[in-house]
């Protein structure tokens, strides 16, 4: 009998490279691969990475050249790229990095398991097309194994919005949707293997817009028919634009009781200026004004955001500016990042920020948007929550899982299970979690 062959993914980058990853070992699990769990015992290695980052390429070209010795010893062992800087690099890939077997871009990798057949045969094998064919649909069934309690679902892909500082309109393409039918079939799959709270991806993921049975759908709409999953018990969804915030989903969040009290909305900056030469398409007034119409239908509703700091000709004004709107909207958490460059997008072409103020800046902002984090987490402490177990803590009889509004919440003399939901009491607030007693 012949043994299996292992597979490593290591998966750089977004939630959505996650959910990829997950799709790309379960395409190759048909060629008879199974997991490894190091790239030294892989017959086949996949990098599977991201373009958001600095110097994200040269990344990757120093994790391949890791790989160089391990060739070596086994000149079977295949290696490819895939992902966002396979899609933008996937011939200089091939140039700079012999060593690499096959480059598929994150539209293409249900073509793995032919791509991967070729390979072996000593090919060297690029697809970085943006096919017509809908991927979701050509990739095999998720195997009916056993999953966690929580998972993520891709609705849709891609951005029209260029945004003067983003490749993902480059790499991703345009903005796709899923339809309903698929994307309702996939969540009652995966609940059925004990998901009991779903993630909806996409990179615009409120402008979801796709086929319904009378129609397109809005992502208010899709939440809604997701409501009705039996045993589904808790949706979220992820990252949104503030223009796609429409009134159906806004009133969703006040009346589904399974869609959660978080939301991850960016405005990247809080200067009108910067906004317009990011090409964000909306004031910081205009943010402000929706973040209250969304907490007028959700009262407690807790708000995470993006930010970039030191953008081609921002000024201490500029940054003072998103200093203040911080202080206004008081961020539950928030992801807060240096400006650099991306080739081939508008920004990269301007004047630059000085690198030294620029990390000023970010010092500021992070100390402003830690201070925020950890009073609303405070504020917490007595309060009741749904809590999620996802798995057990380090302590004996701990239990470990995350709240309504996504924080870590540990559970110590804890008789439940992964996969069950609880009431519990926050008795105390740590760095970067919650401790908390159960009530039922």
């Amino acid at each position: 009998m012949t043994a299996p062959k292992k597979l490593f993914i290591k998966t750089y980058g977004c939630q959505m490279n996650v959910y990829d990853s997950e799709r790309m070992a379960e395409a190759l699990g048909g060629q008879g691969y199974t997991e490894a769990k190091s790239a030294d015992e892989a017959d086949m290695i996949l990098l599977n990475t991201c373009h958001i980052r600095e110097k994200a390429a040269e990344k990757v070209y120093s994790e391949l050249g890791r790989f160089k010795k391990l060739k070596a010893q086994k000149p079977d062992l295949k290696i490819g790229v895939a992902g966002c800087v396979a899609q933008a690099e996937g011939q200089e890939i091939m140039r700079r990095q012999p060593l690499v077997d096959l480059v598929v871009g994150p539209q293409s990798y249900h073509r793995l398991p032919e791509m991967e057949e070729k390979a072996r045969e000593g090919e060297k094998v690029l697809d970085t097309d943006f096919p017509e064919e809908d991927k979701f649909e050509k990739l095999k069934r998720r195997p009916k194994s056993k999953r966690g309690p929580t998972a993520f679902l891709t609705v849709q892909e891609g951005c029209d919005k260029f945004c003067a500082f983003c490749v993902v309109p480059y790499t991703r393409g345009a903005e796709v949707s899923r339809p309903a039918d698929r994307i309702l079939t996939e969540a009652r799959d995966l609940v059925e293997r004990g998901v009991r709270e779903i993630t909806l991806l996409g990179q615009n993921v409120n402008a979801y817009h796709g086929a319904g049975a009378n129609g397109d759908l809005t992502l208010a709409q899709l939440i809604w028919e997701l409501d009705k999953v039996e045993g589904l018990e808790r949706i979220r969804f992820t990252t949104s634009h503030p223009n796609d915030m429409m009134d159906d989903l806004i009133e969703a969040h006040g009346t589904c009781k399974k869609l959660m009290p978080y939301l991850h909305l960016p405005v990247q900056a809080g200067s009108d200026k910067i906004l317009k030469r990011m090409n964000r398409s909306h004031t910081a007034e205009s943010y402000l004004r929706l973040i209250e119409r969304i907490r007028a239908a959700r009262p407690d509703i807790l708000i995470s955001g993006d930010f970039i700091v030191g953008f081609p000709e921002e000024t201490e004004a500029d940054f003072q500016a998103t200093l203040d709107l911080v202080e206004e909207v008081k961020y539950g958490t928030a992801y807060s990042f240096k400006y650099s460059t991306r080739p081939g997008t508008p920004a990269a072409e301007r004047p630059q920020v000085d690198p030294v103020e620029a990390d000023d800046r970010l010092q500021r902002l992070q100390a402003l948007l830690t201070r925020q984090q950890r009073e609303i987490q405070d504020s917490m402490v007595g309060r009741e929550v749904g809590v999620l177990f996802e798995k057990p803590g380090r302590q004996a009889g701990q239990m470990l899982g995350k709240s309504d509004y996504l924080h870590a919440v540990h559970v110590a003399d804890c008789d439940r299970q992964a996969g069950d939901l609880a009431r519990v009491r926050i008795v105390s607030s740590r760095t970067n979690s919650l401790a908390g007693e159960l009530i039922d």
